[in-house]
């Protein structure tokens, strides 16, 4: 996980991905990222590594 990489979120658990956005970066055991529409603005957030509702990574080959 680097910076630049997009984070996939499945909020209602259904296995699909319902939600985008790109990693900022990580430290320890948190992700830090950066989202739009996320109560209608735009926001840097951060998440324990094991949250649930991540579903995955794509990483980019710069």
């Amino acid at each position: 996980i680097a910076p630049g990489d997009a984070i996939f979120f499945d909020w209602d658990l259904d296995g699909v991905a319902d939600h985008v956005g790109l990693v900022l970066g990580r430290d320890g055991s948190r992700v830090y990222t950066v989202e739009g529409n996320s109560g209608d603005a735009c926001k840097i957030k951060s998440y324990d590594l094991n949250y649930q509702c991540i579903k995955g990574y794509g990483l980019m080959n710069w």
